[in-house]
């Protein structure tokens, strides 16, 4: 792939969107986190000032993704020793990380009133960021319907497999029940080509307009690409290692279409990242 196919990321003037936005899917195994990861280094690198909270609070994996040993993570949060500010990590240029715990099956069962108040304290934190972006436990559990009616808007992350297509309609049912205005839209990952990943969203199109009377836009398609796994084996983000690959363009292409409709804090100009 030559550098002319991939689009460029330019600071540009936001307006309508919310700056929230967590990546869901009803299943692990669809490159959901990486995904997330992805996507918010590419927001960084377009000068938007960027935080990502590993949502996944039991199976948390982003720091892992990365390379990161975090000294502090959410778990320290809930557990009320430290505030969600304390416990982020400066990752790159305009991006932090706040990390989850892996293995603790005790914070992917935190009681309500303590979800709700580290939801507020997100909500709060947001304020300080151009963009937060949540990477969200796979499956409809408690904790990730929490965060997803916290959110701004959600992205549901679906391959072609039959039953990452049947558990994405099932996020998307119960995320619609909890929260009839709530703005879905639709990721296709590891797709063959952008025509596949097409027609693996008219596939779960035509179920929601069918059953649930609702048509959640598609977002974007990110073709298969071996240098994805390995940018996961080097525990280095692809927009890094390989950022002119089939699947670090198409993250970009994802990343333009939001940026479009997200209120940044503030107007950036005269600069431009590549």
């Amino acid at each position: 792939m030559t550098d002319s196919t991939c689009e460029i990321l330019r600071p540009m003037a936001f307006a309508r969107r919310g700056n929230l936005i967590a990546i869901a899917s009803g299943k692990g195994g669809v490159g959901k986190t990486w995904l997330a990861v992805s996507l918010a280094h590419a927001m960084a690198r377009a000068g938007r000032r960027t935080l990502l909270f590993d949502g996944d609070l039991g199976l948390a994996n982003v720091d892992i993704q990365l390379g990161l040993m975090p000294q502090d993570d959410v778990g320290g949060v809930l557990a009320g020793r430290l505030t969600l500010p304390q416990a982020s990590t400066p990752f790159a240029e305009n991006l932090d990380i706040i990390a989850g715990r892996s293995g603790s099956g005790r914070l992917g069962s935190a009681p309500v009133s303590r979800l709700q108040h580290l939801c507020q304290e997100l909500v709060g934190m947001s304020r300080d960021y151009d963009l937060v972006l949540l990477d969200l436990g796979g499956g409809v559990e408690q904790t990730v319907r929490q965060f997803a009616q916290t959110v701004d808007t959600c992205l549901v992350v679906v391959t072609d497999e039959p039953t990452s297509l049947t558990d994405a309609y099932a996020f998307i049912k119960v995320a619609h029940a909890d929260r009839p205005d709530a703005d879905l839209r639709v990721v296709v990952n590891i797709a063959a080509s952008r025509g596949d990943g097409e027609r693996t969203y008219a596939t779960l199109l035509k179920a929601c307009q069918g059953f649930l009377k609702i048509s959640p836009p598609l977002l974007g398609v990110i073709r298969r690409d071996v240098r994805v796994s390995d940018s996961i084996r080097q525990q280095t983000s692809i927009m890094t290692r390989s950022p002119r690959s089939a699947a670090a363009c198409d993250i970009n292409a994802v990343a333009l279409r939001l940026l479009a409709e997200t209120p940044g804090r503030k107007r950036l100009v005269g600069r431009e990242q590549t």
